[in-house]
């Protein structure tokens, strides 16, 4: 059964109450996209999880936000790279500066390392942020910016 949250958005004197559902996913992955989306929500972004193209995005201030999480595996290496081309296959083919890219990981020794492997030069040249999320749902960044 898929995970249900619900947020409550108070924004421009309206409340708002919507559900995110975080399904298709395995346990840990859906768990870190569910820490991330809620931590996305308390930082004043709107998020949606049920996308075809990406695991979140999210939308504030009219600047657009395209994650994409992976969870721990037995390939970190990979799956970081796979989350890298993610990404870029999404990047719209003109420069523009209201959308960034984040790739999420769990935040263990293994996911991590792969993830800062990444050359810094180049996630800055693709407007690309890191972040990792613990087990009791907390986030940090590792690189970039949202």
């Amino acid at each position: 059964m898929p995970h249900r949250t619900c947020f409550v958005l108070w924004c421009c004197s309206e409340l708002t109450v919507f559900w995110l559902t975080v399904s298709g996913m395995a346990g840990d992955e859906a768990r870190v996209v569910r820490d991330f989306a809620e931590w996305l929500s308390s930082q004043g972004w709107v998020v949606r999880t049920d996308e075809d193209v990406v695991d979140i995005v999210a939308e504030k201030d009219g600047h657009l936000l395209y994650v994409e999480v992976k969870a721990a595996t037995v390939a970190p290496d990979l799956d970081v790279d796979t989350a890298i081309g993610q990404l870029v296959r999404r990047m719209p083919s003109e420069a523009d500066q209201s959308v960034s890219f984040a790739l999420v990981v769990r935040d263990e020794p293994r996911s991590v390392d792969a993830a800062v492997r990444a050359p810094q030069r180049i996630l800055d040249l693709l407007g690309m942020a890191l972040y990792a999320v613990d087990e009791d749902g907390g986030v940090r960044q590792l690189f970039g910016r949202a």
